[in-house]
């Protein structure tokens, strides 16, 4: 399998492709990942700078996964379906399919993740776009663990729990495989929550909002 992530520091924070790509080898799975990352971006940013467009149309890959700025979504979700809007055809016309990075509220709005969720499900159930449900498998986590924490000191980014949370479902629904019993040497994450964090990306899967 060969993925290229488009997207900003929520993508690029604590490597999240490398990590997958170690559970996917732990599995015996092949995986090859490219990144065009840049702190804050949005799409509609890297549709203007040109890169993400040039990536696609150069090499055969299977997934792009597509990670829009954190807050876009929830201040403006036309805006947001518009920029997916930009890369649809492409994806499309290179062979590859699209994924859509759903991410997570900010720890002081956890409100705001209705917005995120129901603005990335209707642009994926629209465009036909794989949804990979990250921000409601954090939501299910945050409602019933209180550790390890899965955001950052800022509150905002992603701690290596909560990438290693965003990895197990990146793996679950691209392989369509269930991470549970996948090793985990991610610093200051116990292998009982490890599993925590693998059963909840597993049933984030499973979720009804989830676009096949």
């Amino acid at each position: 399998m060969y993925v290229l992530f488009i997207g900003n520091s929520f993508t690029a924070r604590n490597d999240l492709p490398g990590l997958l790509g170690h559970m996917a080898a732990e599995r015996g799975h092949q995986l090859r990942h490219d990144l065009i990352a840049a702190g804050g971006a949005s799409l509609r940013a890297h549709w203007n700078k040109g890169a993400a467009l040039e990536a696609i149309r150069a090499a055969r890959y299977d997934f792009v996964v597509l990670q829009e700025q954190s807050t876009l979504p929830i201040k403006n979700p036309g805006r947001f379906q518009e920029n997916v809007r930009l890369f649809i055809d492409p994806i499309a016309q290179s062979g590859a399919r699209p994924a859509l990075y759903l991410t997570w509220a900010r720890k002081t709005a956890p409100a705001s993740q209705r917005v995120l969720t129901d603005a990335y499900t209707e642009i994926a159930r629209e465009t036909g776009a794989v949804l990979v449900p990250v921000g409601i498998a954090w939501e299910a986590y945050l409602g019933r663990h209180g550790s390890p924490p899965l955001h950052d000191k800022d509150q905002s980014h992603p701690s290596p729990a909560g990438t290693y949370l965003a990895a197990s479902v990146f793996f679950a629904t691209l392989f369509r495989e269930s991470p549970v019993g996948l090793g985990c040497s991610v610093a200051g994450v116990t292998a009982s929550e490890a599993r925590r964090l693998q059963q909840t990306a597993w049933r984030a899967i499973g979720s009804p909002r989830r676009t096949q």
